[in-house]
């Protein structure tokens, strides 16, 4: 069994996706809109254009994506996505890259489980923990 993250940007898809290619390299492996649809008798006046499905690769993981319900308010709670790496410099390119338009949320620091971590809620209100392994 695996699991994997899907992610709901609410209108916003697009948009995210083009902010995790720069920011974290991200290659989108598969993208659907909704006027790609086999049943286009579902799909929603105004969201033809939208993204129905997405996947995209960050590092060596996969997660998903969507447009959702285009209601342009997403609420990423309870759950932060975590980017581990072992060097201190690509720490805090990521951070910053992340926190570009972001909320940090705990700014990247020594602490007792990691050389340098850190806490930043992106754009898109999503909340991504930075951490170099020791």
């Amino acid at each position: 069994m695996q699991v994997e993250t899907y992610l709901f940007f609410e209108g916003r898809c697009e948009e995210a996706l083009d902010f995790y290619r720069k920011a974290l390299g991200a290659e989108v492996t598969w993208l659907m809109r909704y006027k790609e649809s086999p049943e286009p008798e579902m799909v929603q006046p105004g969201f033809e254009d939208k993204v129905m499905h997405a996947t995209v690769r960050i590092g060596d993981t996969t997660i998903m994506a969507s447009d959702g319900m285009c209601s342009g308010r997403s609420a990423f709670q309870g759950f932060s996505l975590t980017l581990a790496v072992t060097d201190k410099a690509e720490a805090e390119r990521l951070f910053a890259a992340l926190s570009d338009g972001g909320q940090v949320q705990m700014p990247l620091a020594e602490t007792f489980w990691s050389p340098l971590f850190g806490m930043v809620a992106d754009r898109f209100g999503l909340s991504w923990m930075i951490l170099v392994t020791p």
